[in-house]
């Protein structure tokens, strides 16, 4: 066996670029000279970090096929000019051999992106993100996007300088009122649901090339490009691929935009809604039947390759002896590493949520969530209060909700398109969405959510996913392993920010 770590740049490469330059440039003591060479390096090491992720992806398009080991085919296209991989791996992509850019992954800093784009990002299920923390910093002077307002039809607005300027004016206050909740008292994480998804984020953004496609073609030839700041988004990420990526350009390229969507036109059509309900709680659309004997079957299936009749009957007999034996294996299989046997069952809710919970819900990127588009169904007059904000100054809150829609109302009358609305949106609001969940995604969302320092929108709502479980017959046993660790395990992770539960368990026990 071998395993080698492949490095960003082909080092072979680097040693004859250099010793290239070094007989170039022989005289060190003139300062111009060492400046050029310093200057030549950087523009060389850049070249090589290309070459490199095109070569391995080059090089993944190439292995199947290939006689010699991996790291013959590496030396192979390691040999090779950018150019010639990036062709080759271009065609492989085109017959649909898309995984082989998953092996390149790169890291994008992004400052100053609206919440909106912010969504974009997170909703792309495989990119990996790290955000500025709504819950621990102060937003009130973050700044904000200013879009220049279009009609119906797609153009600047005549009077899109007057617009800008009351638009303008409004972000002010609703940051304005996001300050003044702070210092009525509110935490930053209550405070929050006044700020507008105009508001600037700052992310980390860890993406694979696969998945930064997708992504580009998303924002610059969907019905996604008609909000601006979504279609600029994309142009810079196109810019950039195409100088560091150029492998996925042709795919990108030959995509014919289409700035409607068929599901969209059909609807719309069929069904004629202008209002919807939040949901009171998470409801459990379905479910797989007899959740404890799924699992359990399964774990007998894996160890010992017998049919499903076989390994019911062999279930049956141990739970006629021990009725007690299916939560002791499901236990076991809830805190192994692997818990592969609870990926057997599903689970399909919907969830009332607010915008400013839903990266809580939407950061576990295991489970598939289906999250309503901004333009133009999000209904403005539905929102959630906190409960500290409830119990102080809830006619301030209801005021700035009646306000920000008063301010969109008049927007939409002057005839602004619905895509540049959708920065009227405020954290506060709330939309229904639809996730499907197998056991293992649940029980690690409820390990997390149903914590005493998770927020308290997404444990209330953890909590209802745990009751609505509760009530699926069969399910007594899965459900006692869900929930924080301190309740099924006697552990806290926290260390020092610990709630403190777990010392009254543990004297409890």
């Amino acid at each position: 066996m071998e395993i080698k770590l492949l490095t960003s740049i082909n080092y072979k490469n680097l040693d004859e670029q250099i010793d290239y330059l070094l007989y170039l440039y022989q005289n060190f003591d003139d300062k111009i000279n060492r400046d050029i060479l310093r200057e030549k390096i950087k523009e060389i090491v850049k070249k090589l970090e290309i070459d490199r992720r095109s070569e391995i992806v080059a090089s993944a398009g190439n292995l199947s096929r290939n006689p010699g080991n991996v790291f013959d085919v590496l030396d192979t296209k390691g040999n090779l000019p950018l150019e010639k991989n990036s062709k080759f791996a271009s065609n492989v992509i085109k017959m649909g051999h898309t995984s082989i850019s998953e092996l390149d992954c790169l890291v994008f800093a992004l400052k100053d992106i609206s919440a909106l784009i912010e969504q974009t990002i997170i909703e792309e299920r495989y990119s990996a993100f790290t955000v500025k923390s709504r819950r621990e910093v102060d937003f009130s002077k973050v700044g904000y996007y200013i879009p220049n307002f279009r009609d119906k039809s797609y153009n600047v607005h005549t009077n899109n300088d007057d617009l800008k300027e009351k638009y303008k004016n409004h972000m002010d206050y609703l940051f304005y009122k996001y300050y003044k909740l702070l210092n009525l008292g509110m935490t930053k994480e209550d405070s929050r649901f006044v700020l507008p998804y105009s508001y600037h984020s700052n992310i980390l953004m860890c993406i694979d090339a696969h998945t930064l496609r997708d992504l580009i073609i998303k924002c610059t030839k969907t019905k996604y490009s008609n909000i601006s700041e979504i279609k600029e988004f994309g142009e810079k990420l196109y810019e950039i691929a195409r100088e560091n990526v150029p492998y996925i350009i042709p795919s990108i390229d030959e995509v014919e935009p289409k700035v409607t969507d068929s599901v969209d036109e059909l609807l719309k059509d069929k069904v004629n809604l202008q209002n919807y309900k939040i949901l009171d709680k998470p409801v459990l659309l379905n479910c797989t039947d007899n959740i404890d004997e799924t699992i359990c079957i399964s774990a007998i299936m894996r160890r010992y390759q017998v049919d499903m009749s076989k390994a019911k009957s062999l279930y049956d007999s141990i739970i006629e002896k021990d009725p007690n034996f299916s939560y002791e294996l499901i236990k076991n299989i809830a805190f192994s590493s692997d818990k592969l046997e609870l990926s057997q069952v599903d689970f399909r809710f919907q969830i009332p949520i607010s915008f400013a919970v839903l990266t809580h819900l939407t950061r576990h990127r295991q489970h598939d969530l289906i999250v309503p588009d901004f333009s133009p169904v999000i209904d403005l007059s539905q929102y959630k209060v906190p409960p500290k904000v409830e119990n102080t100054c809830k006619e301030e809150f209801d005021e700035i909700f009646k306000q920000n829609m008063k301010m969109y109302k008049y927007f939409k009358d002057n005839g602004v398109c619905d895509e540049d609305l959708v920065y009227f949106t405020l954290s506060g609001n709330m939309v229904n969405v639809i996730t499907d969940m197998n056991g293992k995604n649940v029980c690690h969302i409820l390990g997390l959510r149903e914590c005493n320092k998770a927020q308290w929108e997404i444990r209330q709502i953890a909590n209802n996913i745990h009751k609505e479980i509760e009530k699926v017959p069969g399910s007594q046993a899965f459900c006692k392993v869900l929930g924080p660790s301190c309740v099924t395990q006697n552990v806290c992770n926290e260390g020092k920010e610990s709630c403190g539960k777990i010392l009254a368990l543990q004297n409890k026990s």
